[in-house]
């Protein structure tokens, strides 16, 4: 029987001291999160309600609920997301299974890389002279959906491209060796095993098509709009609508006599809103990803 000597024994404490260290790390993430979201609700707790989910901003946006700015939040990510998940996943796929190594696609993908980091001020200027003013659509919801697509397109190209490179390239000729096409390769075999990437860039879309200000201050919010309560359809896609980010900016900085929580049951919303989706997206990737055979 062999015995554990000084040298393992000294290695195993080694090992569980970096063991902790990484956990200490890990918690000191996660707290500041905990304790901004833990007062996050705290604060907004006396306010948080159905009524302040379903009914309009009353008496100069001092009382009354969300529902205008919320409404309008869902469509701008609903649109954005319907134009630019299709889009950015094409791309991703010429870019990765058909184009070749040449200039032209180095740039491009040069061209997506600094894309991803502009700031979203820029892409406000874009939208209100490409979509408000060129293409004659005005201060919309289409254009501002469509200025929070071009700027997370990026994102999911670039997410998009790394998911479909991480199917292995065996797969591919597996299936060329046996005469399928191209097309029906990255059908059938490429895009299904490479679905939960996808996804990915999804979520990083959504999270930041919801929390952005700027882009939908300049192409389609407005500081305020009374729509009918309850009524999902209430905006049509020429319209103006009030956005959760640009009302919580309101009501914090620029509306006097505000109650205090009423800018924190908002965040609080705003929150909410992109951790369900968020939640809805990482479970059907953890799905997908349990289904897959390599």
């Amino acid at each position: 029987m062999f015995e554990i000597t000084a040298h393992v024994r000294k290695k195993q404490r080694v090992e569980q001291g970096v063991k902790f260290l990484f956990l200490g790390m890990t918690l000191l993430m996660i707290l500041p999160l905990l304790l901004i979201v833990g007062h996050l609700v705290y604060k907004a707790w006396p306010v948080l309600s159905m009524d302040f989910l379903l009914t309009n901003p009353i008496r100069g946006m001092r009382a009354g609920g969300i529902w205008a700015p919320l409404l309008g939040t869902l469509y701008l990510v609903i649109i954005s997301l319907a134009v630019s998940a299709p889009v950015g996943v094409m791309a991703a796929i010429y870019l990765n299974e058909y184009a070749q190594d040449n200039g032209f696609t180095r740039v491009v993908n040069l061209a997506v890389v600094n894309l991803a980091g502009v700031p979203s001020i820029v892409h406000a200027l874009f939208g209100l002279g490409a979509f408000v003013l060129f293409a004659g659509m005005g201060r919309s919801i289409l254009a501002a959906a469509l200025t929070l697509a071009v700027m997370t397109l990026p994102v999911i190209i670039a997410s998009t491209k790394e998911a479909l490179s991480a199917v292995p390239r065996s797969f591919r000729e597996a299936c060329w060796n046996v005469g399928a096409s191209r097309w029906q390769t990255i059908r059938h075999i490429v895009l299904p095993n490479s679905i939960s990437g996808i996804l990915t860039g999804v979520i990083l879309q959504v999270s930041r098509a919801a929390g952005e200000t700027a882009p939908v201050m300049f192409t389609g919010a407005v500081f305020y709009k009374a729509i009918k309560e309850g009524d999902l359809f209430a905006y049509g896609l020429m319209d103006q609508c009030m956005a959760l980010s640009m009302h919580l900016f309101t009501i914090a900085t620029q509306v006097p006599g505000v109650p205090e929580s009423l800018p924190y049951a908002t965040a609080v919303v705003l929150l909410g809103v992109v951790l369900t989706v968020n939640a809805t997206a990482i479970g059907l990737r953890v799905w997908l990803r349990s289904r897959k055979k390599w």
